[in-house]
């Protein structure tokens, strides 16, 4: 009967009502936290009740409820059915959405240098497997441009100056940026970066597909 009460308060007392804005803000650190969480993110997500997914998945509404305040014990069963109702991956349940906080200096990076230009390059974040790009911190001082080749096809570059000021030049059009400016451009053609200021610095993010 408590649960009950417990599910009729979840699922904001009907069944047409859909519980947004009512995440819950504590830490995610648990296992069980975590699929509580994924739980209410993905049936919020598609906007229905807590009795709505209960039915669809053919569990009872106030096991799902204790599922969602992080307790019970619940099967695998359980939880393909809940995946199924909720038109997700099993391991979206499961695995925690927020990337782990963490934080690189200034000058705290190996600095990657050209040997062609005053030019270093240091790699802030590789791309994981289950995605294609990569962030670099680009330092740069005026002189010999760098000429960077072409990258596979289909790459694209974000740019955004942080210091100093920045001329791109792609396939003969050339623009000068500075501080706070942004700039995307095709990455699988020859591209010159060219520092008109001391300490030029930029952020750089190469997308590809």
């Amino acid at each position: 009967m408590q649960n009950d009460r417990y599910a009729e308060a979840m699922d904001g007392g009907t069944d047409s009502q859909s519980d947004q804005g009512s995440h819950d803000t504590r830490p995610v650190d648990t296992p069980m936290d975590r699929l509580a969480h994924a739980l209410r993110r993905e049936r919020e997500r598609q906007g229905i009740s807590l009795s709505e997914t209960a039915k669809r998945a053919g569990i009872g509404k106030s096991t799902l409820s204790q599922l969602e305040s992080a307790s019970g014990n619940p099967s695998v069963e359980t939880l393909w059915a809940l995946a199924t109702a909720l038109d997700v991956q099993l391991a979206q349940l499961l695995t925690s959405d927020r990337p782990p906080l963490s934080v690189i200096r200034r000058g705290e990076a190996m600095p990657l240098p050209s040997t062609s230009a005053d030019y270093s390059a240091a790699l802030l974040s590789a791309c994981p497997p289950h995605a294609r790009r990569d962030v670099y911190l680009i330092h740069q001082e005026p002189g010999a441009p760098r000429i960077a080749q072409p990258h596979p096809a289909g790459t694209v570059e974000h740019i955004i100056v942080s210091t100093g000021r920045l001329r791109l030049t792609v396939d003969g059009d050339s623009i000068d940026a500075g501080p706070g400016d942004y700039i995307r451009h095709a990455g699988d053609t020859v591209h010159i970066y060219e520092a008109l200021a001391p300490d030029t610095t930029i952020v750089c993010l190469v997308e590809s597909t």
